[in-house]
């Protein structure tokens, strides 16, 4: 599941890091004057075929042949190909750590005399440029990403009982309080996924964390610089108590939530009359929604950011998506790497997959569906892009402890203190 793929591999990328490492670049099919550049990716297949088509044609011009192939588990399988110094021109990366890891390696080209960075900064999401930037370099040029702490709806049925998007988590609360008095059960919530457990949560705390505490305190808390047991974080896990733990909230109680799955959690939205009204998850999740729903999502879902702490402040969004690092740096390699870095690269995908720009000037129209575009909004209009703070953790916090003692909490076998002070004796002293 490419929206949480990121963790499993972590461990591994840990271990094939610790390792003493020469690296070498781009022996995969190129050399430094070749007209045929390689890319590897683990971004779904209709996204690859509408980037590749639209990068095609942009270098097409310079007799540059583009062999883009797709890969499974990038981030574990380039550090291992790294060590075999049998790596492709360009690869994308969709976790910042292992973009770091590559630096370290040597690995990774710096981009800064590649791309127009000044342009980008214009032209991109504030935070997209940051999650690629290792020691005060970009090696990650974010070119298709996704969007989480997203609130989906039932459309038509939401529009006939009237009910309002919020602006602040009070009045969040308030419309949590609304639907219940109403009769109705507010929230739809999940966090089974097999042996991964436990993550649907770690993104409501993310989510949360970067609201009440701003970018700042968000990076600082991702760096454990700011720990599980500080205050930013209790005033998040006690927000999530008074949205899921209240009676009457959660569609089948606080005792449901460990034992549903995140994928279904949200489908009883979608029943006549609802069973549950709203359901706060990533992009991805329109693709689980039933297939009659899915037919017309435009008539049939609704989407609005989860609001920040207070009107008109800051708001940064969660999200995530895929990063192209350079592991040759010829001139033909560049020049694609420069081709990638504009706007319209997306203008083939977009229409045809789930591809959303990190572009806030890329054409909306070619976006398929008005949810789609919502999405975007809610990112473009963002005070800033925050990586998943999960995923950029150690791996035995990130998708160890963080997943677990969620879980924990939330199945009652343990207080909210009690998790958190687990989870910060568990991260790593190196």
């Amino acid at each position: 599941m490419r929206f949480r793929r990121h963790g499993a591999a972590l461990l591994a990328v840990a271990a094939a890091a610790s390792l003493s490492l020469t690296a070498c670049g781009g022996s995969s099919g190129s050399s430094s004057d070749s007209k045929t550049v390689t890319i590897w990716s683990s971004v779904d297949q209709p996204v690859q075929d509408g980037l590749e088509k639209t990068l095609q044609a942009k270098v097409k011009p310079d007799g540059i042949t583009i062999k883009w192939q797709k890969v499974e588990n990038i981030n574990q399988l380039i550090m291992t190909k790294i060590q075999a110094g049998d790596t492709p021109d360009i690869a994308f990366i969709p976790q910042p750590g292992v973009v770091k890891d590559m630096v370290s390696l040597d690995a990774a080209k710096p981009l800064d005399d590649v791309v127009d960075k000044s342009s980008l900064e214009q032209s991109m999401i504030p935070g997209t440029l940051d999650a690629g930037t290792v020691d005060g370099k970009l090696y990650g040029l974010l070119v298709s990403m996704n969007v989480k702490g997203l609130v989906f709806y039932n459309k038509p049925e939401w529009d006939q009982a009237g009910y309002k998007t919020p602006e602040t988590i009070d009045q969040l609360n308030a419309l949590t309080d609304q639907i219940r008095s109403d009769g109705k059960t507010p929230w739809c919530m999940g966090i089974e996924s097999d042996t991964a457990t436990g993550w649907p949560a770690t993104d409501w705390f993310e989510t949360l964390v970067m609201k009440y505490g701003g970018a700042d305190t968000y990076n600082s808390w991702v760096a454990h610089d700011t720990p599980f047991d500080s205050d930013v974080v209790k005033q998040a896990g006690a927000e999530f108590e008074k949205l899921m733990f209240t009676d009457g909230n959660v569609l089948g109680g606080r005792s449901a939530i460990a034992s549903t799955n995140f994928g279904t959690a949200g489908n009883p939205m979608f029943a006549s009359p609802p069973k549950c009204w709203m359901y706060n998850q990533g992009s991805f999740i329109t693709g689980f929604f039933p297939k009659d729903v899915t037919k017309n999502l435009d008539q049939n879902v609704g989407v609005f950011g989860f609001p920040p702490a207070t009107a008109g402040g800051e708001n940064p969004v969660e999200g995530g998506g895929d990063m192209a690092t350079m592991l040759n740096d010829s001139d033909n390699v560049k020049t694609v790497m420069k081709a990638l870095a504009q706007t319209d690269i997306g203008k083939d995908a977009a229409p045809t997959s789930s591809f959303i720009s990190p572009h806030k000037d890329f054409d909306m129209s070619l976006y398929p569906n008005d949810v789609t575009r919502n999405i975007a909004n809610v990112a473009y209009n963002a005070t800033s892009f925050l990586f998943d703070g999960s995923d950029a953790m150690p791996g035995e916090v990130g998708a160890g402890s963080f997943w677990k003692q969620m879980t924990a909490w939330i199945s009652g076998q343990e207080d909210l203190e009690t998790a958190l002070k687990n989870i910060d004796d568990s991260w790593p002293s190196s």
